[in-house]
């Protein structure tokens, strides 16, 4: 499995970037996707993930409300929407695919080692 991550980009507090990710190879409609962001000198932290065939979607606390995170399991591509952006989100944000069961994914879907693949990563610069 190959994930490609694209989107980040420069842009102002307050506005908005969608990041997406595609994925080749491997089952991508029976897979987990979450996105993860590590900022400078801080470690990688949980953003978002969501699950295959109802399984639901998870956010970590402070994006809620602002990100969104969706797929479309015919383009084998994850998204995050990312609204109301803050200098604190800036970060090199990162997709990653999970293959484990949906019992596992709910009670660990923002651990890193969950993820069997991540994809190289996309940077997100937020101007205050």
């Amino acid at each position: 499995v190959q994930l490609q991550a694209s989107g980040g980009g420069l842009v102002q507090a307050g506005g908005s970037l969608r990041l997406s990710c595609v994925a080749s190879g491997g089952a991508f409609s029976v897979r987990t996707l979450g996105w993860f962001r590590q900022a400078p000198g801080k470690e990688r932290e949980f953003v978002a993930a969501i699950g295959w065939a109802g399984a639901g979607t998870y956010y970590e606390d402070n994006v809620k409300g602002r990100f969104t995170i969706s797929r479309d399991n015919a383009k084998n591509t994850v998204y995050l929407q990312m609204n109301s952006l803050k200098p604190e989100d800036a970060a090199v944000y990162y997709c990653a695919s999970s293959a484990r069961n949906r019992r596992v994914v709910a009670a660990a879907h923002r651990s890193q080692t969950l993820y069997e693949y991540w994809g190289q990563g996309t940077l997100v610069t937020v101007s205050s």
